[in-house]
């Protein structure tokens, strides 16, 4: 439903055009919104109005008109002053505010079509019938994005995206849980998924310096039809979870280059205990100290390689040789060499996976 706050913005500029105050009620008798203070028109003359057949009355000053939406009346609107130009404002004033309520009431009926869109629930047949009834193209190659932040927040990271996307062009934001933003983003031809990781790291941009909101965007793979807009969504949730659990240090993700955390993330649990269990027994990597992890985690970044390591480090070239020899005796691998290397790699993602499961559990 339109707001009363629309209302009172478009009657306001028509008053400072005109210079003829208006006013707009309920069909209870309230006022809405309005140019004046001493709105003075009565409950009963409003319910009396509204119970009739016309679609306007004057009233002494009062020109009343009912504002529409199809055959259904919404609103009154009073035009005050006696002079026929009066008449003639108030009749634009209905027009635009019918043209409002049919504007908004599109932005509803879009938003509830898009999120019974993604979560599968509608048929087929429904998806084509609803998109022409609503102006939304069938044919459009889409992605969508799924922006993260702070639940509190979603309303103003909502409000921000309005502002850098319009539905005029194909953009839609929408939400179907409380704990993300929606946007389903309409493609030209010639973008590729280099525009839309663009598109994802300029949202998070966007929104950390001039919203100062903290977000995490994920993004699934362009789709061609409008049906397959869920199956986008599905994948840019999974891009979430799995750049979430793995890729922390990221703020971007995308379902096409999700690497090996793709596989992990579709492993039974019973089946990462036996593998972390055969590898560790009970010393589970993820107990290890800050430092150490550090130390592990940047010699992977270098390749194995030990000098460009402890140089990034500033620590003793020694020094990082005798860290990872205390590794080797806790863990028995030795992370110098390219297969126990690969192991402890993978065993981390694993590690990091269960927690996640058992933070769900919880």
């Amino acid at each position: 439903m339109i707001s009363s706050q629309v209302i009172r913005s478009s009657i306001e500029e028509l008053k400072a055009i005109s210079k003829v105050n208006l006013s707009v009620w309920d069909l209870e008798g309230k006022v809405v919104a309005a140019t004046f203070e001493d709105a003075d028109i009565t409950s009963g003359l409003i319910a009396g109005f509204v119970n009739s057949p016309a679609d306007s009355q004057v009233i002494g000053e009062h020109h009343l008109m009912k504002v529409l939406d199809e055959e259904d009346v919404l609103f009154v609107l009073d035009a005050k002053g006696s002079s026929e130009e009066t008449y003639m404002l108030g009749r634009i004033a209905v027009s635009q505010l019918q043209h409002l309520i049919v504007a908004y009431k599109e932005r509803y009926d879009r938003n509830n079509f898009f999120q019974n869109l993604l979560l599968d629930n509608m048929l087929l047949v429904d998806i084509y019938n609803r998109a022409k009834k609503l102006h939304i193209e069938v044919s459009a190659r889409r992605a969508v994005f799924l922006i993260e932040t702070d639940k509190e927040k979603d309303s103003a990271a909502a409000e921000f995206l309005n502002g850098m996307f319009s539905s005029q062009v194909g953009d839609y934001i929408t939400a179907v849980d409380e704990s993300s933003v929606i946007l389903i983003k309409e493609l030209v031809p010639e973008e590729e998924y280099e525009r839309l990781d663009q598109i994802a790291n300029t949202i998070v941009d966007m929104m950390n310096m001039e919203a100062m909101l903290n977000v995490r965007v994920a993004y699934g793979t362009i789709v061609g039809e409008l049906k397959e807009v869920s199956k986008s969504y599905k994948e840019a949730k999974m891009a979430l979870d799995v750049g979430k659990i793995f890729y922390a240090e990221k703020k971007v993700s995308a379902y096409n280059t999700l690497g090996i955390g793709r596989l992990i993330y579709q492993l039974p649990i019973n089946l990462c205990r036996i593998f972390i269990n055969e590898i560790f027994g009970s010393n589970i990597p993820g107990e290890l100290d800050e430092e150490t992890l550090t130390t592990i985690n940047k010699f992977f970044e270098n390749n194995l390689n030990v000098s460009e390591t402890s140089r990034q480090l500033f620590v003793h070239r020694n020094t990082l040789v005798y860290r990872i020899e205390k590794l080797e005796m806790s863990t028995g691998l030795d992370i110098r060499t390219f297969e126990d290397a690969l192991t402890f790699k993978i065993a981390l993602m694993v590690v990091n996976y269960m927690k996640y499961l058992d933070s769900l559990e919880y």
